[in-house]
């Protein structure tokens, strides 16, 4: 179903700073590339909240009836410690302090991130290129840009000439940045560097001696630089010119700001009409860094075995958690936002199964067709995800007045809402119904069960000091008794 055709999606544009009326290249076709992993290490929740971000996007254009070809890369070689091109490879000096093969890490972690995307019940991309897949294709790139006289080789390695395209483009055109800002806050070259200038970039480095990670090409037996792998794959797989292009915050510059420049010195033309980017976790209130051990794994917030957070958490809690903040936003995760985030998807899951019980009327009450459009504006707005959260909340405030009677729905609106709160719930935002099989919930159930029977018993006996008691103290810790003709219920609202 085309749905597509019906909603106008709007998207900011890094490019531009600006939202713009989302216009495929092709009607019905979407291209996307999403900058994937470094895989040296296990994935960490900063990188996880960027690629949901990406996911629930995914879905969405999907759900629209899109033809979406969705690539995300994994870097497994080539990525250096730091952006001026020094240092060892990530993945080398890992596989050097564990004494064993890169590809044995590639391996390792690669498994991780997969995984935990799983975990989190991602939806895989359309390709999941390597960098190590495709050497080829990136020295044939960096033929074509020394061809056009946008780079050099200097002792076996070849480097962009940053200047030199400035002249004729805009270096800086997505990070806003200027070459001669750029040039004043660079300390100078030591004198051993082959750069002609600090602002280049590495599009190949001569491997010393002790690398093990290398491949021959025309210039030495070595390794492409980081920031050509996204062009070359990206460009393989969606063209020229595609759709969407998407990474964290942290990647605009010197990453995607050198991915335009490779493009437009090799095609001549700017690779993505539409720059998207995520913004960053943070963990109470500070950016999540390993060196100041203020940082936490997803197997270590999932299993509650960390020193920040006071119990464990669903998969879906978390996934419900960073859906309430624009992909755009800082979000810092805390303990008492997950709790807040965990009470509010149990409410709306708890909604969910109630629908499946609710009967249709002769005459709708409440206009549903009117509530699925404004959830569907929510997400066209740049997919704003924590408005559709407002929406659907107010759905489960919809579903509760129509099981006490106070609100109807007719059968065809009542399927209506039904189909739209899957849709929404469960096939874009990728949350899954884990009240059923989650046994802390069968534990409270089975607790609360007894209570209500205890409560039915001094009711019975005239104590009635000891049932409201029983209600009342029950309501202190958010669980509230509802008595009809059919016996008592309780919900966790």
């Amino acid at each position: 179903m085309e749905l597509f055709k019906e909603q106008q999606i709007k998207i900011y544009n890094s490019l531009t700073s600006k939202k713009e009326t989302f216009k495929p290249i092709t009607e019905g076709y979407i291209g996307m590339y999403v900058c994937g992993p470094t895989v040296y290490s296990n994935v960490h929740l900063g990188n996880v909240r960027t690629f949901m971000s990406f996911d629930v996007i995914f879905r969405y254009l999907k759900h629209l009836g899109y033809k979406v070809r969705y690539v995300r890369n994994i870097t497994d070689a080539g990525h250096l410690e730091n952006d001026s091109d020094a240092g060892e490879d990530k993945i080398t000096k890992k596989a050097r302090l564990e004494q064993i093969e890169p590809m044995e890490v590639v391996q390792r972690y690669t498994v991780d991130f997969h995984d935990v995307l799983k975990t989190f019940n991602f939806s895989p991309p359309s390709i999941e290129p390597t960098a190590t897949g495709h050497i080829i294709e990136q020295i044939e790139l960096i033929e074509t840009i020394i061809k056009n006289g946008f780079a050099y080789e200097v002792n076996g390695s070849v480097y962009f000439d940053v200047h030199k395209f400035d002249k004729t483009n805009n270096y800086g055109i997505l990070s806003k940045r200027k070459l001669e800002d750029l040039i004043h806050n660079t300390r100078e070259l030591d004198g051993q560097s082959d750069k002609k200038n600090p602002q280049d970039f590495a599009l190949w480095k001569k491997a010393e001696p002790q690398h093990i990670m290398r491949w021959p090409s025309p210039w030495s037996d070595g390794f492409p630089g980081w920031h050509l792998e996204c062009t070359a794959m990206s460009t393989k797989y969606l063209g020229e010119q595609f759709d969407i292009h998407g990474g964290g915050m942290d990647l605009k510059f010197p990453h995607h700001e050198c991915e335009i420049a490779q493009n437009q010195a090799a095609k001549g033309k700017s690779p993505v009409n539409y720059w998207m980017h995520a913004n960053m976790l943070e963990l109470n209130g500070q950016r999540m860094s390993k060196s100041t051990g203020n940082t936490v794994n997803p197997d270590e917030l999932l299993s509650g075995n960390n020193n920040f957070f006071s119990k464990a958490y669903a998969p879906s809690v978390i996934r419900f958690f960073i859906a309430q903040s624009s992909y755009r936003s800082i979000l810092d995760l805390t303990d008492d936002g997950l709790l807040a985030s965990e009470k509010g998807f149990y409410r709306l899951m708890e909604a969910i199964d109630n629908l499946e019980t609710l009967k249709a009327s002769e005459v709708s009450t409440i206009d549903i067709n009117a509530w699925k459009q404004k959830s569907y504006d929510a997400m066209n707005d740049d997919f704003n995800s924590p408005i559709l959260i407002a929406n659907l909340f107010e759905a489960a405030k919809y579903i509760n007045q129509i099981k006490e009677g106070i609100a109807t729905l007719s059968s065809n609106d009542l399927t209506t809402l039904k189909s739209s709160i899957h849709a929404f719930v469960f096939d874009i935002l990728g949350l899954q119904n884990e009240s059923k099989s989650n046994s802390d919930s069968d534990k409270l159930a089975g607790a609360v069960d007894i209570l209500i029977k205890l409560r039915q018993e001094a009711r019975v006996n005239k104590d009635f000091a000891l049932s409201d008691k029983i209600r009342d103290e029950l309501a202190e810790v958010s669980i509230h008794l509802k008595d009809s003709r059919d016996g008592t219920t309780f919900s966790t609202n």
